[in-house]
Order: structure tokens, then C-alpha cells, then sequence
């Protein structure tokens, strides 16, 4: 590159940020994923809680709610719906393996890492933006993760019957 022609272009590209400016992501009429579609964020008071209507999501915020209220709020309903639906699938895929006790569910809320881990034995460690995945994609990471549990314990009582 000559110096007549200035500066290397590759300098001037503006780097894309990892997370947008939160006035635009988090405000009336925006989309938030949610089971491999959208739902588009609603703000009003008609409503004493968040609620799910079709594509909709109403928000309890006035119209002037800050960006961050928007997302503490919208994320807030995510998490409790993630927590909901996935305690559902998990029971609904241990009972079709056949497992005696569905495992116990806990949220990760970390960054990385894996959609879902089998933690201790008996918890699926699932992330909460997992409620984002279309849902047989949801339904195939838990029934991966139940597959890999360990077997249970079938220590036979003293009259040599299985325990359980």
C-alpha cells in the first residue's frame, strides 16, 4: 500500500459490537425470540402481569419504560416460561425412556457452555435461552441429555425384589 492512497481501508471497518445499543432491542413494538419464532414486545398497563398472546408479548410497563426495564422484564418472563416449558419436556422424555424419577431441572445463565449438561447424576443443567430453539430442537438436547444419565441404582430389597 502506498502512502499516497491513505489509510488500509481494513482500518476503517467499524468491528461489529456484541450486543446491541439496548434503545433499540429493548423498546415497544421490538421482536424478542422465543420457541424458534418471535414474539413482538407490547407495553401498557392493561395487564398486572406479562402475558402471551399469539405472537404477542404484553409488558405490566408504562410507555416510557426504560430499555432496561423493557429487558429486566421481557427476560424475566422468558426465564419463568423456560423454567415451565422445559420441566414439562423433561418429564415427558423421561417418561417416554422409561426413566423411573425425572431429573431435576436447573437454569444456567451462563454465556458458554452446552444448551443442556447432566449435572450430578440426577439435575439437567439446562440454559434458559434454550426457550429460544425451535422446539424439536429443545425436545432432541433433552433427550440427548436424559440418554446420558447414568443408570440407576437397582439394588434388589432382601427379598430379592428391585427396589422402587
Amino acid at each position: 500500500m502506498s502512502m499516497a492512497t491513505g489509510r488500509n481501508p481494513q482500518l476503517n471497518l467499524k468491528l461489529d459490537s456484541s450486543s446491541p445499543d439496548p434503545a433499540t432491542r429493548w423498546r415497544d413494538g421490538a421482536s424478542l425470540a422465543f420457541m424458534g419464532g418471535s414474539l413482538r414486545l407490547v407495553l401498557g398497563t392493561r395487564h398486572k402481569d406479562a402475558l402471551h398472546q399469539g405472537d404477542t408479548l404484553d409488558l405490566p410497563l408504562p410507555p416510557q419504560a426504560s430499555p432496561r426495564q423493557i429487558q429486566d422484564r421481557a427476560e424475566a418472563w422468558l426465564r419463568d416460561e423456560a423454567r415451565r416449558r422445559l420441566q414439562q419436556i423433561i418429564e415427558q422424555k423421561s417418561g417416554a425412556a422409561a426413566v423411573r424419577r425425572a431429573p431435576r431441572l436447573a437454569l444456567s445463565f451462563a454465556a458458554r457452555g452446552h444448551w443442556v449438561e447432566v449435572q450430578d447424576g440426577d439435575t439437567l443443567r439446562c440454559n434458559w435461552r434454550l426457550i429460544e430453539q425451535p422446539l424439536a430442537v429443545i425436545e432432541q438436547a433433552i433427550a440427548r441429555a436424559i440418554a446420558a444419565l447414568p443408570p440407576e441404582d437397582r439394588e434388589a430389597d432382601l427379598f430379592g425384589t428391585p427396589a422402587g
